[in-house]
């Protein structure tokens, strides 16, 4: 079993003790459980609602697709394939007539 490299100085050394890992480089102990649950993004809808992959959108307003004439209309349904931290788009979907795209949060709406 291989365990990860230590979060605070990336030291390979690493050692579990009970549930914690214990870097004896740098003496920081971490809960693994724990640390996952901090890394995960949380994204929410126009709404407020918290969003999870493979959720059910639809678009809130008219999109205009970057590069292209197509519009993606109010009420299009769309499948979160994945959540991605970004300043612009942070949820890469499968849109129902567009196909794969990435699309901003606050622009839709939980089905």
């Amino acid at each position: 079993m291989s365990l990860p490299p230590c979060p605070s100085c990336k030291s390979e050394f690493v050692y579990q003790d009970q549930q914690h890992l214990v870097c004896p480089e740098c003496s920081y102990e971490w809960n693994p459980v724990e640390l996952e649950a901090e890394e995960k993004i949380i994204v929410k809808d126009a709404n407020g609602t918290l969003l999870n992959e493979g959720d059910k959108v639809t678009v809130a307003k008219d999109l205009k697709i970057k590069g292209s004439s197509q519009v993606i209309k109010v009420g299009t349904k769309a499948m979160i394939r994945r959540i991605v931290e970004g300043k612009d788009h942070q949820l890469d979907c499968k849109v129902d007539g567009i196909g794969e795209m990435m699309v901003t949060a606050k622009f839709v709406k939980r089905a």
